[in-house]
């Protein structure tokens, strides 16, 4: 009788969900391999309609094939001007998951992508003292916006413009600190869909007009979350930078049209695409094998870990 050949034991598999208030057209899925483990990574968008994330996290919650949640095309809070500010939309949604980790990408906003400017300038070498930046709001990407001011670099922050409307440009850390302290109090009562435009996808039109064409052109980086960035992204904006988080591959053909030459992403692209900070933080506490969120030093951990370095693409 012939020898029955040895079959390769095959690890289990963890499943780790981001549901978002977003455009279910950026809708993505991936198999990921850290170590030894293996993750199906989903992202689901609901298009807008919060009854329909709500009843999804409720079932997320419940289901012992999913390790973590992600929470997407919304904040929970805002890690700012060294405070923390609950939104009142979406404080309750934290008490609908129970029984594992619900995290909304806040925990790689401060330290680890301030390590991205780090690396860029240590470990790529990219002298970023020459470069002119532009934050789209530092009070959503408080880690990033200090990484550059205390790199010295020149940076200026549009949150008065992108979250108020004020066109109105912050170009110290001071005046941003005090503006933060007195504005975001307010600013997290208002419906988060006066604030974020979530439901948007890669197929929206940028807002074009003279202030905002004159305002890009005027910065060599411009760093942020990716929908502040394209909403009025001109059409020639040869020779800048874009530091952002997700992009998927119609993104980078859009900001490559619009002639950006280098897009920097804060997370690793995977599968043709880079996911959410909150899709990955939720893998980096599966991972972990934690029901809970991760200190900055543990997610800073984990991606060294794992190899997870910031994605530079020239374009």
């Amino acid at each position: 009788m012939a020898a029955t050949p040895d079959l390769q034991p095959v690890a289990p598999q963890k499943s780790v969900v981001s549901i978002s208030l977003g455009s279910s057209a950026r809708d993505h899925q991936a198999e990921i391999q850290l170590g030894n483990q293996y993750f199906s990574v989903h992202r689901e968008g609901t298009d807008g309609d919060s009854d329909v994330l709500k009843r999804r996290l409720v079932e997320l919650d419940a289901d012992p094939t999913v390790a973590a949640i992600g929470l997407g095309g919304t904040d929970l809070f805002l890690n700012a001007a060294d405070r923390t500010y609950w939104l009142r939309e979406t404080k309750s949604l934290a008490k609908i998951v129970r029984n594992k980790a619900l995290v909304d990408g806040s925990g790689l906003k401060g330290a680890v992508e301030a390590d991205t400017v780090r690396h860029l300038r240590d470990d790529l070498g990219i002298d970023l003292l020459e470069k002119r930046v532009l934050i789209t709001s530092a009070v959503d990407r408080w880690g990033l916006g200090m990484a550059f001011c205390d790199a010295g670099v020149d940076t200026d922050f549009a949150d008065l413009f992108y979250i108020l409307g004020l066109r109105k440009i912050i170009r110290d850390r001071k005046t941003l600190t005090r503006v933060v302290r007195m504005a975001a109090p307010l600013a997290v009562q208002l419906p988060f869909a006066w604030l974020y435009p979530s439901g948007s996808d890669h197929t929206s039109e940028p807002k074009l007009h003279p202030w905002t064409d004159k305002l890009y052109e005027d910065y060599d980086i411009i760093a942020g979350d990716y929908k502040y960035i394209a909403k009025y992204m001109p059409p020639n904006l040869k020779d800048t930078w874009v530091i952002t988080n997700t992009t998927t591959e119609e993104d980078v053909e859009f900001l490559r049209s619009r002639g950006v030459s280098k897009l920097i992403t804060t997370t690793p692209r995977l599968e043709g695409r880079t996911f959410g900070t909150n899709v990955m933080e939720a893998l980096l506490v599966a991972a972990a094998g934690e029901s809970h969120p991760l200190s900055p030093q543990g997610y800073l951990d984990l991606l060294a870990k794992y190899d997870l370095r910031p994605s530079v693409q020239e374009l």
